[in-house]
Parts: structure tokens; sequence; C-alpha cells
């Protein structure tokens, strides 16, 4: 079943055959690690989804580059930053990829665990380096230049509900909960904005602000991964919304790593648009339920999936809620 809201059509370099084909991976990364959540190991989940991903990546027709992988070539024996994907036989692709965002959230079975993959026209995706990023988002229907790092949490709070035509106290903030955050949760609940803290999952957190109706979140705020935040801008690519990140290096070595990554200016806001741009397709593919997807269903004799596939030349968002009948297809090799 699925269900399309879409905008202007139009076409860019990628084919739009690929809407199912992106689909078709995130599925396989999902079923590989539900088949292990609630069971306490992080990463024999993680890299049950890896393989996974991997496998279904070289069946898709691109040339494609993983840009924002599972780390860099001597950490990670697959799905490695500049690692090559794809039959050749196709356009030439930047490949953003968490085929488990949230393996504390898979292992522990706590809802908002999803297999994600962005998937862009060559040289479009920020080329971020595994660091920290301090984000700031929310969704469509803002006057643009809403959002800004730099604006102090009391004033962004004021700033969304005026948008938003309430009061600051019906505004709702959703940020990580971690340590570092102490003092920004104490500054947006001193202005009687309620937060939502998540424990982890942070792109979830991000698309949850395009439907405030729903999930109750209004503004992400707060510091997570950078490569997170690439695959979080490239989702609002294509629903709508208003994104800022910047790198968080506190280490020499997290400096230089940058550096080799092309970064010349450390303190640069980033937009959405540089984070992703050209044409963006963007797949999400529940692990375990959350506000956003269902988790994957394991029946008798089915299997059954929920995805959401994006594009943003298009602006079409497509939910899709698929029963798979043939369990040969997702056993593992």
């Amino acid at each position: 079943m699925s269900a399309d809201k879409s905008g202007q059509h139009g076409e860019g370099v990628l084919d739009r055959v690929l809407t199912l084909e992106v689909v078709r991976v995130t599925e396989r990364a999902a079923v590989a690690a539900a088949r292990l959540r609630g069971h306490g190991d992080e990463k024999a989940a993680d890299q049950a989804a890896v393989d996974a991903m991997r496998r279904e990546l070289n069946h898709l027709a691109i040339d494609g580059k993983v840009v924002i992988g599972e780390g860099e070539r001597d950490e990670a024996p697959m799905l490695y930053i500049g690692e090559e994907v794809g039959t050749k036989q196709g356009p030439k692709v930047d490949i953003a990829l968490d085929p488990l965002e949230g393996t504390t959230i898979c292992a522990k079975n706590l809802p908002n665990s999803l297999a994600v993959l962005a998937l862009a026209e060559g040289g479009s995706l920020l080329n971020a380096p595994d660091v920290y990023m301090e984000k700031i988002a929310v969704g469509p229907g803002y006057p643009e230049g809403l959002v800004d790092l730099d604006t102090p949490p009391a004033e962004m709070m004021a700033k969304v509900a005026k948008a938003k035509g309430c009061k600051v106290n019906e505004v709702t903030a959703c940020i990580l909960d971690r340590p570092r955050h102490a003092k920004l949760i104490e500054e947006v609940r001193a202005t009687g904005a309620a937060i939502r803290l998540i424990g982890d999952g942070d792109i979830a957190g991000v698309i949850h602000t395009t439907n405030p109706e729903d999930t109750g979140i209004d503004i992400y705020m707060g510091i997570g991964g950078a490569p997170e935040g690439v695959l979080a801008a490239a989702a609002l690519r294509c629903i709508g919304g208003q994104m800022q990140g910047r790198l968080v290096t506190n280490k020499d070595e997290q400096r230089e790593r940058a550096e080799r990554m092309g970064v010349t200016d450390i303190n640069k806001k980033y937009s959405m648009e540089e984070m992703a741009s050209g044409d963006v397709y963007f797949a999400a593919t529940g692990v375990t339920d959350g506000n956003l997807l269902q988790g994957v269903r394991f029946g008798r004799n089915t299997i059954t999936t929920h995805t959401v596939v994006m594009r943003s030349s298009t602006k079409t968002v497509r939910w899709i809620k698929a029963e798979h009948a043939n369990f040969e297809k997702f056993k593992l090799d």
C-alpha cells in the first residue's frame, strides 16, 4: 500500500525506477537487524544490517560512492567512506547511509530504530567526517531563515512560537538525552517550552519536526553525529523544512580528519542545501516501532515492513507497507 504527496513533477539525473530499488535496500537491512532486536548485542545487529545493505546496493544499476558510511576504510571492512558500490552501469551517485540508526535502540527493542539510505547525484552530499555536529531543524511552513545555530535557545523558542501562532509553552523541542545538553535543556525549559528527550536516533528526531501534529515535535536542537546530520538534511530536502549544521571538533585528530575530507572552514554553518543538494532520494525502513514508522513484523508466513521513501526533485513522499511472502530472499548469506 502506498500514498503519494506529490508536488510538481520533474526528472533529474536519477531514474525514477530507483524509487523502489532504494526501498529494497533499506527493507533488507531493517529485516536483518530486526532479527536481532532486543537481544542486547549492538555490534551483531549493526553488522547484520551492514551486510544486508551492502549486498543490495551492489545489485543497483548505479556507479555509487559511499560518502557517509560506517567509518573510514581501516575502521570498517564494509560500507566505509570511499567504498564503491553498484553495478557501474548507471548514473554516478553519492551515497549516505546508516544501516542501523539507533544500534542501542535496536539492541534494547526501544522505539525509532531505522535503516536509512540517501542517494544523490555525484558531488551533491557533504562529505562529513565522523565527528559531532551541532544541529537545529524545523519542518516546512515557517518563514525562511527562522532557525540559526547562533540564536540563543530562549529567543529561538519565542521565534518558533510566534511563527507557529501559539504560546511558548505549546512548543516542544526534541533533544538527545546527553550530559552535554544539560545547559541547553535548562535554557529551553526556562522558557516554559516542553522537551522530548530521546536516547538515540537523531535522524528520526529531525524528521519528526516535519509532522508536529502527529509527533508532537516542533524543533530539533543539539549535538549529534555529523553523518546523521547529512542524512537528516537529505530527508528535509525532500519533505521541506530548514536546517543548519556546524561541525564540532574538540581534538586535533578530529580537525585533521575534517581537513582530509575537504573541510576548509571548521566553524562554517552549513545550510540544508549545502549538506544535501541536487536530486536526492531518501528512504528509511522501521526496525522497531516508532512515531514515524512501524517496525518489522515477523508473521508465520510473511514479513511486513514499513518504509518512507522521498525524492527532492518531485517532492514526492511515499509510505510503503509491504508484505513479503518469500522468506528465502531475506535469508542471510
